[in-house]
């Protein structure tokens, strides 16, 4: 089982974060433009913790040491079911380099994209201002 998968079913946001290497790339499933940081994309995953329910994985795909990952997903958000697959590339020391999301439904994806849009004002609320320690 892929590292990542036993952090979130286990919803370990400490054990999610130090999977994700420092300059860790999200592409989001409701937003154009990719995040880039780990204090940014840890934030966000906190977040889409806080808004899918009763989250789970139904397949991983990928060979054990490989590099690339997908993760298979399905959880309900305010009563809609959605499916959804998570793609990991790692690196070398296993650190998560890309983390891209799609999601299913059109329906559901419309209320995620609701829901993460508040999660992200308190996302962006929470970083720390350029300068200061993370």
């Amino acid at each position: 089982m892929h590292p990542f998968r036993t952090a979130v079913e286990a919803r370990d946001l400490d054990a999610v974060r130090a999977l994700l290497a420092e300059d860790v790339v999200f592409r989001s499933p409701v937003a154009f433009q990719p995040y880039h940081g780990k204090p940014i994309v840890g934030g966000i995953l906190e977040g889409v913790m806080r808004v899918f329910e009763n989250f789970h994985y139904v397949q991983e795909i990928g060979a054990e040491g490989a590099r690339e990952h997908v993760l298979v997903f399905k959880a309900q958000i305010d009563g809609r079911e959605i499916h959804g697959a998570d793609f990991l590339t790692t690196d070398a020391d296993g650190q998560i380099t890309e983390l891209t999301v799609m999601v299913r439904p059109l329906s559901a994806a419309n209320v995620l994209a609701e829901r993460m849009a508040v999660e992200f004002q308190a996302v962006m609320e929470a970083l720390p201002a350029p300068g200061e320690p993370a």
